[in-house]
């Protein structure tokens, strides 16, 4: 019985909890403020993936926030239709952008 308590111990507290401490709404408006879902949407592929992909290819891997803050603060350069062209940088506070990235991993 101790080793099973251990393990769903273990187990919880590895699990992520972006769902937990984002804020839903405010993470929608930043999108929407920053007119991300002209590339993006939550279910579906547009010139970007939906949001929903994104959380699943990020699912389960520790530096998942670190590497999409990055990527939306620096403006890398991206492919949409085999023509390369710069993903425009989110604006916000860090706070904010973070509150995003964790709603978009709880999908």
């Amino acid at each position: 019985m101790k080793k099973l308590s251990l393990m769903v111990a273990v187990a919880f507290l590895s699990a992520p909890v972006f769902a937990a401490d984002a804020d839903a709404d405010a993470a929608k408006a930043m999108l929407k403020k920053n007119d991300c879902f002209k590339c993006h949407a939550l279910d579906k592929k547009k010139d970007g993936p939906s949001y929903k992909k994104v959380a699943e290819k990020h699912k389960g891997k520790a530096d998942a926030e670190e590497k999409l803050f990055k990527h939306v603060t620096t403006s890398p350069m991206v492919e949409i239709d085999g023509k390369k062209e710069e993903h425009k940088a989110i604006k916000g506070g860090e706070s904010d952008i973070r509150n995003t990235l964790r709603w978009i991993l709880s999908l």
